[in-house]
């Protein structure tokens, strides 16, 4: 049972790190894992419709396109209330769906992945601005990479789930 809850914590602190980088990439993410390993935990809360093909079609359109406005030089800040609480709701979405997926505590799950989607907002913004300052790059490059290493991260996650 430990493994599984360690195995959980690094699931949803993954998540919140790039809910905090992507808002719509934790959920495609969640929801891939969960289409690979259907978990009967979630087939019987409100958290089943994370597993759903709906679910799993929607988040990748919504993910595209996010990845699409970040380059666009009217998009706000991450850290504009409303990016930051949509993070923040991703990441602990996120965290609960691994979190119960594993027999643990959703509500466990949704604090970490809620409290790590916000620090990693400030930490990836800050970090942005300061690569865009220092390098003197246009900042939609540092959004491709940052595209980049969401995608290789959440890779990874649905790999190893």
């Amino acid at each position: 049972m430990k493994l599984k809850t360690t195995k959980s914590i690094w699931q949803a602190i993954g998540l919140g790190i790039i809910a905090g980088m992507r808002t719509s990439s934790a959920p495609l993410v969640v929801s891939e894992m969960l289409s690979r390993h259907p978990s009967n935990e979630i087939s019987k809360s409100p958290l089943k419709f994370v597993q759903s093909g709906t679910f799993s079609v929607l988040s990748k359109v919504l993910a595209a396109g996010e990845m699409v406005a970040d380059k666009l030089p009217a998009t706000p800040d991450r850290i504009k209330a409303g990016g930051l609480i949509a993070r923040c709701l991703s990441g602990s979405l996120a965290g609960a769906c691994v979190f119960k997926a594993n027999g643990s505590n959703a509500a466990q799950g949704a604090l970490l992945g809620f409290l790590t989607a916000g620090v990693a907002t400030f930490g990836s913004y800050l970090l942005r601005k300061k690569i865009v300052s220092t390098a003197q790059v246009d900042d939609r490059w540092i959004g491709v990479a940052e595209d980049v290493l969401v995608s290789a991260t959440g890779t990874a996650l649905i790999k190893y789930s």
